[in-house]
């Protein structure tokens, strides 16, 4: 049996422009960097992984990308406990320091195209204004893409934002029918019930943060509803603005108080802290059960807890969201044949504690 192939990088040579010409994309490969874990999954999803020479800590997904160079690092201490890294990330913020570390003479090394990033979190990643910065000084100039979803459409927008920035455009969009044919398939199992079990969704635990964004989208399509951040009617949504539909957006995920969380008594409880594996939730968990209230929440008492992997799933906005909505289906609705094999997920169980 011949050994696998090892990556390498494609070719620097002389160019133009930052963009490849349409006609000339099947003969040159176009060097991306992505500084974005849900950008590297989406690019790897519509066929253009080769494409990919340099990649973010953080990108590590498929398994087949760590090989690619990496180019940024975190500056707080991923191992301390909730409440510390709040408090590191809120003194960052206050005092205008980047939570990461970019390195720059890698990425100019790497001299690429275009360069995938976002500015719709600066806790998340990369400053866009730093990889800006930098990118400004290359020569030729890379084309920036950045990506801000604030919807589940909006993610699957940004697929099609992606394959037409590195010439995959037809890629992507199989891609995009293959991920929309999942969603509808598991929408067949979600119970149309008028009003559907309570959902907490915990994407901090130490001060308590709900999700937003897409996350409650997810979640009421799935048959739940999420009380302390819920969808609103877009404007002139009309039919489109009922139940489960499309047309119903979230704000940004937010901190809650105790009080909130106990009035809104929870039927159900997803605790999946941004950027913790699931093998890391320990302190999370430790930081819940060492509050009174979080015993006297209906769905901790029915044993209704469930520990999601916060770095792979909801908190990247990429492909595997539809990983996540058909968990939130089966769980939701009672419906185990629908969770995708592997998923990374358990209940917390309180008598093992």
């Amino acid at each position: 049996m011949a050994p696998p192939r090892q990556w390498r990088s494609p070719p620097i040579g002389p160019r133009r422009s930052t963009r490849v010409p349409a006609a000339a994309r099947t003969l040159a490969l176009v060097r991306v960097v992505s500084l974005l874990p849900s950008a590297t999954e989406s690019l790897w999803l519509i066929g253009g992984a080769g494409y990919l020479v340099g990649r973010s800590h953080e990108c590590d997904f498929p398994p087949a990308i760590t090989d690619r160079p990496v180019l940024t690092s975190q500056l707080a201490d991923p191992g301390a406990d909730p409440l510390t890294i709040d408090r590191q990330v809120s003194s960052a913020l206050a005092e205008g320091r980047s939570l990461y570390r970019l390195d720059t003479p890698r990425l100019r090394a790497l001299a690429p195209d275009v360069v995938l990033t976002q500015d719709l979190c600066e806790v998340c990643s990369i400053d866009l204004e730093a990889v800006r910065a930098v990118a400004r000084e290359m020569d030729p100039v890379p084309r920036i893409v950045s990506l801000n979803p604030s919807s589940f459409e909006d993610v699957l927008d940004d697929l099609v934002r992606i394959g037409d920035a590195v010439g995959r455009e037809r890629g992507a969009r199989d891609a995009l029918v293959a991920l929309r044919e999942r969603f509808f398939r598991a929408s067949d199992f979600v119970n149309s019930f008028a009003s559907g079990p309570r959902v907490l969704f915990l994407e901090w635990t130490d001060p308590p943060f709900v999700g937003g964004h897409w996350t409650p989208q997810l979640i009421e399509r799935a048959g739940g509803t999420h009380p302390l951040n819920p969808t609103v009617a877009l404007p002139g949504a009309g039919a489109g603005a009922g139940g489960q539909m499309a047309h119903r957006v979230a704000g940004k995920s937010v901190r809650v108080s105790v009080e909130q969380i106990v009035k809104a008594a929870p039927d159900a409880v997803i605790v999946c802290p941004c950027g913790v594996a699931l093998d890391a939730m320990e302190p999370h968990i430790d930081a819940l059960e060492r509050q009174p209230w979080w015993r006297r929440l209906p769905a901790v008492r029915a044993g209704r807890v469930a520990l999601v992997d916060g770095s792979q799933m909801f908190n990247r906005p990429g492909p595997r969201l539809v990983d996540a909505y058909e968990w939130l289906v089966g769980w939701l609705n009672d419906r185990p044949e629908v969770i995708p094999p592997g998923f990374p997920w358990r209940v917390l169980s309180t008598t093992s504690r």
